[in-house]
């Protein structure tokens, strides 16, 4: 099983940027999928999750109305789109699959997780 994360960078606060987590060697429609990040110094912690079959999603106070998880299922893809970024949203992004309809914002639930992929804001 692997899940690929890309797609992070470097922007400027206030821009926006698309991350993407592709995974092999599983049934993707069969996962919920989540995402979370880790800012140096600091704890993992979760940013976003999605039902298997896109019909639930939740998110952290902190990115709610400026960050959206939605998935396609036919490109074994979970996407994380984030605008209106800010300074302290700069931290290592990583995506993980938890077998089943619903998935959480406890990390040790999930069964898989990606390398991460860095996402930095500049003020």
């Amino acid at each position: 099983v692997q899940l690929q994360a890309s797609g992070g960078g470097l922007v400027q606060a206030g821009g926006s940027l698309r991350v993407s987590c592709t995974s092999s060697g599983l049934t993707f429609s069969t996962y919920a999928m989540g995402w979370f990040r880790q800012a140096p110094g600091k704890e993992r912690e979760f940013v976003a999750t999605i039902a298997r079959g896109a019909g639930s999603t939740d998110y952290t106070d902190s990115v709610k109305g400026r960050f959206t998880i939605p998935r396609d299922n036919a490109k074994n893809t979970v996407y994380l789109q984030m605008n209106s970024l800010k300074p302290e949203d700069t931290a290592v992004y990583y995506c993980a699959a938890k077998r089943g309809a619903y998935a959480n914002r406890n990390r040790y639930d999930y069964d898989y997780w990606g390398q991460g992929t860095l996402v930095t804001v500049s003020s």
